[in-house]
């Protein structure tokens, strides 16, 4: 009798599949959720309804880029990709962390806001890309959560990970609160 074997290159790609699979349940389990659920407007974000809720959603997304922006710099610096920066202290680690943290618990009241006042709602492509963008945001945020954990992943893996939640980051705020900042319309790029 023969046992299989294998690689260690195998086993890194069985890791990041089973991951990948466990990100994409949660993105589709939150699409379901926001699809079943009856859309409730008048749901308050910390005592504050419609108009003034979306104003107070705009600010804490805008803390939440201007967080994953330090996110993106503190990581280039951990990895040495700042020119001139030199070695990262060791509060940088930390900072990472922290900013990450906060970014995840800021982001949070105003998905749960977005999920109950609003569910999830394809009648335009604003809201649609809007919508499948927040979905995706929390099923990446789960990966990166393990593979921050992980070991012996390829090198790219964790960057790569950082730099999509960054960039998904980037597409909620522009298609919610630059939207709303700019007088409900999208500036064209």
């Amino acid at each position: 009798m023969t046992r299989s074997r294998t690689l260690p290159g195998q086993r890194a790609g069985i890791r990041l599949a089973g991951i990948g699979l466990l990100a994409a349940g949660v993105a589709i389990a939150l699409y379901v959720a926001g699809r079943l659920h009856t859309a409730n407007p008048a749901f308050s974000l910390f005592g504050r309804q419609y108009l003034a809720a979306i104003a107070l959603k705009a600010l804490l997304a805008s803390v939440v880029l201007g967080l994953a922006g330090l996110q993106i710099l503190l990581a280039l610096w951990m990895y040495r990709k700042l020119p001139r920066a030199g070695p990262p202290p060791r509060p940088v680690r930390w900072a990472h962390r922290a900013a990450g943290f906060a970014l995840f618990a800021l982001s949070l009241p105003v998905a749960v806001h977005c999920l109950i006042a609003y569910g999830v709602q394809l009648t335009s492509v604003r809201v649609a890309v809007h919508c499948l963008a927040g979905c995706f945001f929390y099923g990446a945020f789960v990966a990166k959560v393990l593979l921050v954990r992980s070991t012996r992943l390829p090198g790219w893996v964790l960057p790569a990970a950082g730099g999509t939640l960054a960039g998904v980051v980037a597409v909620l705020w522009y298609s919610s609160a630059l939207w709303f900042y700019d007088g409900y319309q999208l500036p064209h790029l």
